[in-house]
């Protein structure tokens, strides 16, 4: 029993520790897409600050 509960301590571990990466790579995607859309506005941008 005691093993059982180790085994799956590490799991949660595991599983959390990939949660936590995937989390962090996705926000440090939507800040990098945020700061480029400011730079070097696309087509709809462009046209709304011609008129």
């Amino acid at each position: 029993m005691l093993l059982a509960a180790e085994v799956w301590h590490w799991w949660i571990g595991v599983a959390l520790t990939g949660v936590g990466i995937l989390i962090g790579v996705g926000l440090i995607g939507l800040y990098l897409s945020t700061v480029t859309a400011k730079k070097y506005p696309g087509r709809k941008r462009s046209r709304q600050s011609d008129l």
